[in-house]
């Protein structure tokens, strides 16, 4: 259980790739400073609950990104007449996208229901 303490502080470290839309004209970068709220699992202490709202978090994720990923090709590739490469490209930015907001307001969501159930 300790190491995936380890492996969740980790995610932190996609904030690293923030700098790029510093250092370049690309400011989609510096959305990826948003994971350096990750860095705080290095400090959390680990628990079943935190395993728990962490995996709950990622599957959620992961179906509402993959949802997105299929409805985006759909309708970019049927109603918007891209080609099948642009709408699969569209596709995979738009469902990475929500798997990522999903994820955060998820695991934030979860983190602060245990807290305010520890606080009562």
């Amino acid at each position: 259980m300790k190491h995936r303490k380890y492996l969740y502080g980790s995610l932190g470290l996609l904030s690293l790739l923030g700098f790029i839309g510093i250092f370049t004209e690309e400011r989609g970068f510096l959305a990826f400073f948003a994971f350096a709220v990750d860095f705080e699992y290095f400090f959390i202490k680990s628990d079943e609950m935190l395993e728990e709202y962490m995996n709950r978090s990622a599957s959620r994720a992961f179906y509402c990104g993959m949802i997105a990923t299929a409805i985006v090709v759909l309708i970019s590739f049927f109603m918007q007449n891209q080609t099948a490469s642009e709408s699969l490209l569209a596709g995979f930015a738009w469902g990475w996208s929500v798997a990522t907001v999903v994820y955060a307001l998820s695991t934030a969501f979860f983190g602060l229901k245990e807290k305010w159930g520890l606080e009562k």
